[in-house]
């Protein structure tokens, strides 16, 4: 696995969020069709808008389910992350998220399976394998690349940790 670990200042995340449903495999319908309601314009505006790390258009889930069951609600946004001092347009959601490490997988291939067996290799084996251990926070995915269809590509996923 391509992983690293990162202490990452303060930011906020700003888009468009939803409650919606959580699926653990496949494409979540819920967040597909929530992201497909807004104007391809809206997915530049908000581009544009990004000025930190994680990078570019990012899928934001939070509020989740300790145990991730299937079915579950989440917070689901639709976003960019921004410093502290930005302007937010009015109509964006905000999630603060406070200063923290991270530990960011790397991923590439079909998507979204890649992405998923990830999370799932991280919590079967890399987790119960190195002295670290999910904290409140934010998951979030930053496509890097990605096919005109999203059926392939390379991916970050930050997923907040504290030592074990």
């Amino acid at each position: 696995m391509d992983i690293r670990i990162v202490d990452h200042p303060e930011i906020r995340l700003v888009g468009h969020a939803a409650r919606v449903r959580l699926v653990r495999r496949g494409i979540n319908p819920h967040i597909q069709r929530h992201i497909t309601t807004l104007p391809m314009e809206e997915h530049l505006r908000l581009k544009a808008l990004g000025n930190t790390e994680p990078t570019g258009l990012l899928a934001v889930s939070d509020d989740l389910d300790p145990d991730y069951a299937e079915g579950s609600e989440l917070t689901y946004l639709h976003g960019v992350a921004v410093s502290p001092g930005t302007p937010v347009p009015s109509g964006l959601d905000i999630i603060e998220v406070p200063a923290g490490r991270w530990v960011v997988i790397r991923t590439t291939g079909p998507h979204p399976q890649t992405l998923q067996n990830a999370w799932a290799t991280a919590a079967a084996a890399w987790f119960p394998s190195n002295p670290w251990r999910l904290r409140p926070g934010p998951e979030i995915v930053a496509v890097l690349e990605a096919t005109d269809d999203f059926s392939t590509a390379t991916c970050e996923l930050w997923l907040p940790v504290e030592p074990a």
